[in-house]
This record gives structure tokens, C-alpha cells and sequence, in this order.
């Protein structure tokens, strides 16, 4: 039996869903990696809840910026 029309493009929409969470989470460890660097934080020294704050600081200073640009 051959997959109909539509579970094919169940599986593709799928595969597609998965490269997209796929590529989200490499902008995320990016961002992460390049706010620590050039903030030159110590990874040592940031917990859960630092991050938070510090995530929490980011997006005050972005969403008081005209169309969140830079």
C-alpha cells in the first residue's frame, strides 16, 4: 500500500516543522553564546536565575528601541 497524497505531505510539513525547531534552537545557543561573550560573563557564575534577570534586562532594552532594532 502507498502513502496517499496527504500523509506524504504530513511527512514533509513534519520534517519541515523539525528543521525549523531545529534551526530556532541554534539562533537561541548563538544569541546566548555571543551575549556571554561580549558581555564577558563568567559561565561560573550564572544560574538559572541570573539568566533570567539578565534575559529580563535584554528585552527592556529592546522593547524600549523603536521596531526592537539596535
Amino acid at each position: 500500500m502507498t502513502p496517499s497524497a496527504l500523509e506524504k505531505q504530513e511527512a514533509k510539513l513534519k520534517q519541515l516543522n523539525q528543521k525549523i525547531k531545529a534551526e530556532k534552537s541554534k539562533i537561541e545557543q548563538n544569541l546566548g553564546k555571543q551575549i556571554i561573550k561580549t558581555s564577558n560573563l563568567d559561565y561560573a557564575d550564572l544560574s538559572n536565575q541570573k539568566i533570567k534577570d539578565l534575559a529580563q534586562k535584554i528585552a527592556t532594552v529592546l522593547n524600549h528601541e523603536p521596531n526592537n532594532q539596535l
